[in-house]
């Protein structure tokens, strides 16, 4: 490689510490108090320039360490000890004819201001001349000023200059050449635009691993830089890097691939290692010309377009149409509660369930999904080789409408499963219910909740408006049943939206409802349990007695799981078990009179000792 230029080395030293985040905001916060002086004077040139010359591209304020580059590049005179400050302005080559006018109406308006103010005019085609030219230290400057006012141009030279600058940092010894492309060069970029930079990298003595290796380790790492870049130049400009190996790209270029073509042709080089602009001189001379074999693979393809065409509406037939109709019904068989099907099944399980069955679905959607999976296993079986594009058509049209009725089916099925929901809930809301009242109609069970327990204040009120709703909601669900098909017509959209919203806050509800009955009963059977027991204390430990009807257990010891059986027969207690009691419980839990006798009460002194006994209320 080269050495560098004394002034491009120089160049790179100046703004190599715009690499890291916090020499940038260091050196924006110097520009700002050096400009502080300029900056009402700038901000007066704008407003006054732009409204008169609104195709101006960029108004940028060059940084004070660039001022010596432009000042030797562009060859100005001062006096000594004079401080100028640099504004570049670029407009568009259409407009190149009023850049005259532009300079002297520029003058007129800065010419009394101070500090001084001097004014740099360029077209983009002479920007990037400055590219074709080599002074890449000038470019660099100019893409590093401070936007006074950017149309876009100005903030992507600067996303690409800060990258370029990030590479070649990193890999100076490999990168051939840095160029521009795309809206950018035609002078055409906004705030938003991408920024499309080719770098093309010298793996020509790379031995030590493979270039598909290089070059996909190259991307990863030039990739990164870009994004550091985006970030760096606060720009919302996004850059997008294209990587060439030089072997690589130079098949490209003797095949005449047409990208390539347009990259030479199009491309302003930020830096260039003496290979593009002989390419692009070459190119320009008619001395790059594609090989013999290029223009045969080219003119293949061009003979391949038909055989290419066919291929692809088949394959949207045999692939897209085919798993794009499959898919979903598989979809709604699940949602009814099937399991996954097979395609295979798919058909005849649509047809069983949802047409047959359950009359939700016309025949003739059926008959479609039918007549595609049709199509597809001929195809598969070579009984149909070709498919016209009159057929995809047709197809696509009826596939439009099996979708959408499929969409409206889907809503039948949640709907309905929302409905059986509800129905399970009020089952769980009245087994509650008669746990808590006995067996009683179900408008008793209802009239006896709101007395017993709404009234007394035991459960909210609220919960009374709750089962009033979802008794209707089931009540109209009933009737809704009896309905013929055609009244079972399909509700808007909209409609369907709040009917799934009413639901949840519904299913909430009734599921508050359910908690509070059955903290209500647990409740209610613990007190029932309180009532028919008796503490037993000695000196040492507590126990208790149990009576349920006929039986009396007794817990001798609380803290040991040991639990005894009275036998009235003999007269002695039996080992039992916990189990034992709960289960005895569970059967009956109502309160009983209870007789202890004297037979008792000695079998249970021997047993225990000493004892006490406490009787609840």
């Amino acid at each position: 490689m080269t050495e560098k230029s004394n002034g491009e080395k120089e160049s790179y030293e100046n703004y190599e510490k715009l690499l890291k985040r916090q020499d940038i905001q260091k050196l924006m916060e110097e520009l700002k108090k050096k400009i502080e002086a300029v900056k009402k004077n700038v901000e007066k040139y704008k407003e006054k320039i732009i409204k008169k010359y609104s195709f101006i591209k960029c108004i940028g304020l060059l940084p004070p360490e660039a001022s010596k580059i432009i000042e030797e590049e562009e060859e100005v005179e001062k006096r000594e000890g004079e401080k100028l400050f640099h504004v570049v302005i670029v407009v568009p080559d259409e407009n190149a004819k009023d850049v005259m006018k532009l300079k002297l109406e520029s003058i007129q308006i800065v010419k009394d201001m101070k500090p001084k103010l001097w004014l740099h005019f360029y077209t983009v085609s002479e920007l990037w001349q400055i590219c074709f030219d080599g002074k890449y230290e000038l470019i660099d400057a100019i893409a590093m000023s401070l936007p006074v006012f950017d149309t876009g141009l100005l903030a992507a030279l600067r996303v690409a200059t800060i990258h370029k600058i990030r590479v070649l940092k990193k890999f100076e010894r490999y990168v051939v050449s840095y160029v521009l492309a795309g809206s950018i060069v035609r002078g055409e970029a906004t705030k938003t635009s991408d920024v499309d930079v080719y770098i093309v990298i010298d793996d020509t003595d790379v031995k030590r691993m493979p270039r598909v290796e290089l070059k996909e380790r190259l991307r990863a790492i030039i990739y990164s830089y870009a994004i550091e870049a985006n970030e760096l130049a606060n720009a919302k400009n996004k850059l997008s890097p294209q990587i060439y190996i030089l072997t690589e790209f130079w098949e490209a270029v003797k095949e005449a691939h047409p990208v390539i073509f347009t990259f030479i042709r199009d491309g302003v080089p930020l830096y260039d290692r003496g290979a593009f602009m002989p390419w692009k001189l070459l190119l320009k001379m008619g001395k790059i010309k594609p090989s013999p074999e290029a223009i045969d693979m080219f003119m293949s393809l061009g003979e391949r377009v038909i055989k290419t065409v066919r291929q692809k509406l088949n394959e949207i037939v045999t692939s897209d149409i085919y798993w794009g109709v499959i898919t979903p019904s598989q979809a709604a068989l699940m949602l009814y509660g099937i399991a996954p099907p097979t395609p295979r099944e798919t058909v005849e399980l649509m047809r069983k369930i949802f047409v047959e069955k359950e009359g939700l679905l016309e025949k003739k959607y059926v008959d479609i999904l039918e007549k595609i999976v049709d199509i597809y296993k001929k195809y598969e079986h070579e009984k149909i080789k070709q498919i016209s594009g009159k057929e995809v058509d047709s197809l696509l049209e009826q596939v439009s409408d099996y979708m959408e009725r499929l969409k409206q089916l889907m809503d039948q099925i949640e709907s309905r499963s929302r409905q059986n929901l509800l129905n399970q809930l009020k089952d769980t809301v009245f087994e509650l219910l008669e746990k808590i009242f006995g067996k009683l109609p179900q408008q008793k069970l209802i009239e006896m909740f709101k007395k017993e327990l709404i009234s007394q204040g035991l459960i909210d009120k609220r919960f009374g408006t709750v089962l009033d709703k979802l008794m209707q909601k089931c009540s109209k669900s009933s009737k809704q049943k009896k309905k013929t098909k055609k009244e079972k017509s399909i509700k808007k959209d909209k409609d369907k939206s709040l009917e799934k919203h009413e639901f949840e806050l519904l299913r909430k509800d009734v599921l508050e409802l359910i908690k509070e009955l059955r903290e209500y009963l647990e409740r209610k059977q613990i007190l029932e349990r309180l009532k028919t027991k008796i503490l037993i204390e000695t000196d040492k430990t507590k126990g208790e007695i149990i009576p349920i009807k006929d039986v009396i257990f007794v817990i001798p010891d609380v803290t040991k799981d040991e639990v005894l059986k009275y036998n009235q027969k003999n007269n002695e207690f039996e080992q039992s078990s916990t189990d034992e009691l709960n289960q005895a419980l569970s059967k009956d839990q109502r309160r009983v009179s209870l007789q202890l006798t004297a037979d008792f009460l000695d079998a249970l002194k021997q047993k225990v000792g000493k004892f006490r006994l406490k009787f609840f209320e």
